[in-house]
């Protein structure tokens, strides 16, 4: 972008994404350090991330909002398991409760940003995508908080013979308001937490719906209302009752995660117990619900009070393991040879990833490569000055993650303003050290994408944690500095050991 010769404004923060992670790290920046400056931009035209954009019928939580909530927070609705709009309407009332609207600059696509070390600030290219006006804003610090995933397309593979089928092809992402499916036969392919929301949540109006697959998917039944989170609401009031109840769920999820790692078998086996008891008498389980890899090699599939089950067994709904020979005039030709005949088809195949929303970075005239940089505490990137960015849990609820990292991030702020620091640098001790994906994770969208992300070590602070526990101790607990986190001043540029 060219400069405009305009005075460009200054911020102490600039916060990039106004979904779940951005409005967190404003509240916490807000808290914390009530006289910085600090700005939160979002490239759309609302608050919300995730949950406004997407727009499929039953779209919600697929873990539990007392730990997918804010620790600061409590979640007061008795469903655990929520729909988006009701997480919409608390992401929004985290914003009005933290006056965080006025921070808030909508229709602010950053597409640029470079670090200047002399003068400890990045210059921050921003677009509005409706207008195309173009300005820029320099910040001390950025936080991206914009996710890992794009916008603006989802993951659609190709398909032979897509252009001859009649009917509306819908990929999840960029559902139509008008689209009405009542009374008609629709194929969602795909077998991940959107098909599995979508198949019971179309299938009371649809005349059928069939969720095609080419590898099942570990799913299990999770109750939609948390009954021992509600009773300890009950007799403890909303804020303790919040904290037992997270605290709770916290290790619930943990002790799951950790017997699935250690006794796979024993995971497969009952989840193939418990699927078997859901589905209808005779059902072709080891078809269908047994996938290839152990439990929790992928993201567990949660289905609020098994409403897919119960779609199945009313026969509302129903299940079929191929791959797709060709799409028809009519529906979709298998390799098996069999034809699925549809009226619609959803392809609810995946997101695209996109780290730090595809914003090139530039650092000193050099251009950053992600996949050069190793993540320094899952926070911050090698070689990278004042910069950090907020990537949740792959096998946990994203959020809890998400609270820990600001809290860190707000103390290093206050160290670096203790002792009149400017610059922030993680600089790795052992250049030699083992790399493998920061992602390390056998989804089929991380997979897709893994040579554009950054790395991670095979030791702390470079080997990225998926411990909630651990975390709490490093991040919350442990010092803000370390050997491998390299402090200056701008002037000097002389680097401090404290």
């Amino acid at each position: 972008m060219t400069t405009t010769g305009t005075p460009v404004e200054h911020l102490d923060v600039l916060i990039v994404g106004a979904g779940i992670s951005g409005i967190g790290a404003g509240r916490y920046l807000k808290t914390s350090h009530p006289a910085k400056s600090f700005a939160i931009l979002e490239a759309r035209g609302a608050s919300g991330g995730t949950w406004d954009l997407f727009r499929y019928p039953g779209i919600r939580s697929d873990s539990d909002l007392h730990t997918f909530g804010y620790e600061f927070k409590p979640w007061r609705d008795e469903e655990s398991i929520a729909s988006a709009p009701r997480i919409l309407d608390y992401l929004r009332e985290t914003i009005t409760e933290n006056d965080l609207e006025p921070h808030m600059r909508f229709h602010h696509k950053v597409v640029g940003a470079e670090w200047s070390s002399a003068q400890a600030r990045w210059l921050v290219d921003v677009e509005n995508p409706e207008t195309g006006a173009c300005h820029q804003l320099s910040a001390r610090w950025v936080f991206s908080a914009g996710g890992y995933y794009r916008y603006d397309e989802g993951f659609t593979p190709h398909f032979e013979g897509r252009e001859r089928f009649f009917g509306p092809i819908i990929h999840p992402q960029h559902w139509p308001e008008d689209l009405d499916h009542s009374g008609k036969k629709v194929l969602v392919i795909g077998s991940g937490a959107t098909a599995v929301t979508l198949v019971p949540a179309m299938a009371d109006t649809a005349s059928h719906v069939t969720m095609l697959q080419r590898t099942p998917t570990y799913i299990m039944p999770v109750p939609k209302k948390d009954a021992v989170a509600n009773i300890a609401g009950r007799l403890f009031g909303p804020e303790r009752g919040y904290a037992i109840a997270r605290r709770k769920n916290i290790l619930q999820q943990r002790l799951i995660w950790s017997f699935c790692q250690r006794f796979p078998k024993t995971a497969r086996k009952l989840i193939r117990y418990v699927n078997s008891k859901a589905l209808p008498e005779g059902y072709p389980v080891d078809t269908h619900f047994n996938p290839p890899y152990d439990p929790w090699d992928q993201r567990l599939c949660a289905v609020p009070d098994g409403d897919l089950f119960k779609a199945i067994r009313r026969g509302q709904a129903s299940v079929v393991t191929d791959r797709i020979e060709t799409f028809t005039e009519r529906g979709v030709k298998l390799e098996s040879g069999a034809e699925l005949e549809a009226d619609v088809i959803i392809t609810a195949t995946g997101l695209n990833v996109q780290p730090f929303g595809g914003v090139p970075l530039v650092v000193d005239g050099e251009p950053v490569r992600l996949p050069d940089t190793i993540a320094y505490k899952g926070m911050m990137l090698s070689g990278v000055p004042n910069l950090a960015f907020a990537i949740g849990y792959t096998n946990s609820s994203w959020t809890l993650k998400i609270g820990l990292l600001c809290e860190h991030f707000c103390r290093l702020l206050t160290h670096m303003d203790a002792y009149g620091l400017d610059i922030c640098r993680p600089v790795p001790s052992d250049p030699a050290m083992p790399k493998r994906p920061f992602l390390d994770f056998g989804a089929g969208y991380i997979q897709r994408s893994v040579d554009q992300l950054p790395k991670q070590g095979d030791r702390m602070p470079w080997l990225t944690s998926l411990s909630y526990h651990s975390d709490v101790k490093l991040l919350r607990s442990n010092s803000v500095t370390d050997p491998e986190l390299r402090f200056s001043r701008a002037e000097a540029r002389a680097e401090v050991t404290r």
